[in-house]
């Protein structure tokens, strides 16, 4: 079964605490795993910035929404249990609590407010059935495949100069080659349009790597690792790096997981990542930090 959105939850998470008693977060997600029968990849699968659960993640937003309703209440740290508000809920035995059952109560209209400013103009948080975390992170996924398309466009009309500069800054800024000037001495010798050389796997150059970059159009296919991997021996390098501007096809990634030397493959998608998550040729133009609250802090000796 698929993990239930978080509205889909409410009703069931309600009905769990209705004998009134203290529940545990952990008691409360097992009890409704179990109840919608989710399996263990489900129970694994993680939201895309890959800090929590998308499962747990969608239980602590319905219980917050049940919280700001006033249908339930925390009474210590990590635990809750159902408030008269939310037994009387109950009793009139609704089909399913959703964001626009909730609005009938004050104290969620105050809350959901900012919430329904990040939605898109032309729906509602009960149209998108998707947590505040949930549309934030898919908005800034969203953003970041627009701009790897961009950097990848950007990529495939600079010269080979540029791009020869441009592998040897992401080089240094992932911690390679030592200095910019050691890793531009080793790197970008080919002279056929790409990058080829042996660069310091570390500062010290206790360890090398030969890399190898391209700005290939098509599917870089298995004969071009293999002679790649080949070249390995010739250049006294155990380890290789092998980029493309495109995509590797699925025999040469299968390839490279047969063999002994250690060879990583950096397709066009990849490359913009790293470029992003180095901060190479991209400027931060906005930065967000999402907090939570601090449960130690409040915490009474």
């Amino acid at each position: 079964m698929a993990i239930p959105d978080f509205q889909s939850i409410m009703l069931p998470l309600l009905k769990i605490v209705s004998d009134g008693e203290v529940h545990s977060t952990n008691e409360v997600i097992e009890t409704l795993a179990s109840q919608f029968k989710l399996t263990e990849d489900d129970r694994r699968e993680l939201l895309p910035s890959g800090n929590s659960r998308r499962f747990n993640n969608r239980v602590g937003w319905a219980r917050t929404h049940l919280k700001k309703a006033g249908l339930i209440e925390y009474p210590e740290r990590g635990k809750y249990q159902i408030t008269k508000r939310g037994l009387q809920v109950l009793e009139s035995e609704p089909i399913e609590i959703t964001v626009s059952f909730l609005k009938q109560f004050s104290g969620f209209m105050e809350f959901i407010k900012p919430v329904e400013r990040i939605t898109e103009p032309d729906q509602t948080i009960e149209q998108t059935r998707e947590t505040p975390e949930e549309i934030l992170e898919s908005s800034y996924q969203s953003l970041r495949s627009e701009l790897a398309r961009d950097l990848l466009d950007r990529i495939k009309q600079c010269s080979s100069e540029f791009f020869e500069n441009l592998v040897v800054d992401l080089l240094v800024a992932m911690g390679y080659g030592g200095s910019k000037q050691d890793a531009g001495q080793a790197v970008g010798r080919s002279g056929d349009g790409g990058i080829d050389g042996i660069i310091k796997e570390d500062r010290l150059g206790l360890d090398v790597v030969y890399i190898q970059a391209k700005r290939w159009e098509g599917t870089v296919g298995r004969p071009t690792v293999q002679t790649f991997a080949g070249s390995l021996d010739g250049q006294r390098a155990r380890k290789g790096v092998l980029i493309t501007t495109s995509r590797f096809s699925t025999e040469a990634k299968e390839y490279v997981g047969l063999i002994e030397k250690k060879i990583v493959l950096i397709d066009g998608e990849q490359l913009a990542q790293l470029m992003m998550d180095h901060s190479v040729g991209v400027s931060e133009i906005a930065h967000y930090v999402v907090k939570r609250v601090d449960q130690d802090y409040f915490e009474e000796s």
